[in-house]
């Protein structure tokens, strides 16, 4: 979840009218035919909610620059542009009655850098805490809030968890590293979608405005230590769990490494890396967060969900795709290692003593 980099990024859901309530399947309401809009509404996260809303019975814009690869549902409409289109936002935003803001630099297409994804999230989360209250040029008051979740799993998620079990498939993760008492949290889809909906009626008048101008961490309510968590998905794939214990200042070191070549490599080909230093730093550093004001204040109840469900879901999908051939995985492990040694080679030479994680 992105996993996602460490501490909570920002979902930002801005409302001028007033949304239905709704649980986090999708259930009749009122009869009162609105219009949303969500930005990223090609992602896993803004078609779920977009499809969520639609059925529901609201009318549901998805604005992306990619379509998405999933079936629309009926009362959705698709909108191809770029969020830094000033003129296309104004022309797709007419009429809107309310914005689910859960587009992101880096998760649409490739990244130009390693962790602009958390950068551009939080200030993003900045401007909109800041819009609260905004006079809006037809009348009314232009009120927001903030959703700040972190990694997000669940059914047919496309980024995370398959670029994970490719490489487990490919044995690159047979190391773990940082304490085994770190944690983080995680959250399901449907928690994050139920989330959106109820924060969005928490900025009505209906609910005394209640959200506005607030931030709400959001997660499925448990810790949890990531390789611990992950275990389901080397039992269900076949493999064992990683044995070999690394010093984490050893992954951040080859991370920084991966990065630059990533980025160096680029015009000739695209070699993704195995690790980013922001996902270093998110699984070695606890980082958890309380979601009682989410609770009390938009009513969230996150239902249990087993990412072992998920997992299952994932294998059944791709039960009938080859495997790749064990002398290209034999290659991919050799290279992998004589990447590891070089790099430790470098720190010795280069630093003298290992280079510190924080």
């Amino acid at each position: 979840m992105k996993s996602n980099p460490p501490g909570s990024s920002p979902e930002a859901c801005k409302a001028a009218g007033q949304v239905p309530q709704q649980k986090t399947q999708a259930t009749p309401v009122q009869a009162l035919k609105q219009k949303v809009l969500v930005t990223g509404g090609g992602g896993y996260l803004g078609f779920s909610l977009g499809s969520s809303l639609a059925k529901s019975g609201l009318s549901v814009i998805l604005l992306d620059l990619r379509r998405p690869r999933w079936e629309m549902s009926p009362g959705t409409e698709f909108i191809q542009a770029d969020v830094r289109d000033e003129e296309a936002l104004y022309r797709a935003f007419e009429g809107v009655d309310c914005v689910f803001h859960v587009a992101s630099y880096g998760m649409s297409g490739a990244e130009k850098h390693m962790d602009h994804y958390s950068r551009t999230k939080a200030i993003a989360d900045q401007l909109t805490l800041m819009a609260n209250g905004t006079p809006l040029p037809g009348g009314g008051t232009l009120r927001t809030c903030v959703l700040r979740p972190p990694g997000i799993y669940g059914p047919e998620e496309q980024r995370h968890l398959p670029r994970v079990a490719s490489h487990i498939k490919k044995r690159l993760f047979i190391f773990r590293f940082g304490d085994h008492r770190t944690r983080m949290n995680w959250v399901h889809v449907h928690n994050l979608v139920q989330a959106h909906v109820l924060a969005a009626e928490a900025l009505t008048a209906a609910k005394g405005y209640v959200a506005s101008g607030q931030a709400y961490y959001i997660n499925d309510g448990d810790s949890v230590n990531l390789f611990e968590w992950m275990a389901p998905l080397f039992e269900k794939l076949g493999y064992s769990q990683p044995w070999i214990k690394v010093p984490t200042s050893w992954v951040y070191l080859a991370a920084a490494v991966m990065e630059y070549l990533h980025l160096a490599l680029r015009p000739l080909c695209s070699i993704p890396p195995l690790l980013t230093r922001s996902e270093v730093r998110s699984v070695a550093v606890t980082h958890t967060f309380r979601i009682a004001k989410a609770r009390a204040q938009l009513g969230y109840a996150p239902d249990k969900f087993s990412f072992a469900d998920a997992v299952e879901r994932y294998v059944q999908s791709t039960a009938g795709r080859r495997r790749g051939s064990a002398a290209r995985t034999l290659l991919r492990l050799l290279l992998a290692l004589l990447l590891l040694l070089g790099l430790l080679a470098l720190a010795l030479r280069f630093l003298g003593l290992e280079p510190s994680l924080l």
